[in-house]
């Protein structure tokens, strides 16, 4: 059988592994194996910090509409129990925007809900 080099695949290889690895700190950046190991922690947390944006801005949307529902003279829970019962399907993102730049519009429908 003949002998196979694998010299450019290996160096193709160990090149688009530190490629993902720019900007990582001092030996993680440069050697292959430390970089292989940054890596799976790095997708790793990527992974899920995408699930935690998520969570993390539905309780933004929340503290927004609580706010905002109490200036009106009401709270959170019971806003949406409103909403739910008048059949007003807002989401918590676009009421939220609402709340908080146009405030007079949110008096309306926090009205309408009651």
């Amino acid at each position: 059988m003949t002998r196979v080099k694998r010299g450019v695949q290996a160096s193709r290889k160990r090149k688009r592994l530190l490629k993902h690895t720019k900007g990582f700190m001092w030996t993680r950046k440069s050697k292959e194996r430390q970089a292989r190991e940054a890596l799976l922690h790095a997708w790793t947390f990527q992974f899920a910090d995408r699930k935690k944006k998520k969570r993390e801005f539905r309780k933004l949307w929340t503290i927004k509409l609580n706010a905002a529902a109490r200036q009106n003279g009401t709270t959170y829970s019971k806003l949406i129990n409103r909403f739910l019962k008048a059949g007003i399907r807002l989401d918590r993102k676009v009421l939220a925007d609402i709340a908080e730049h146009e405030p007079e519009v949110f008096s309306k429908i926090v009205s309408a809900a009651k």
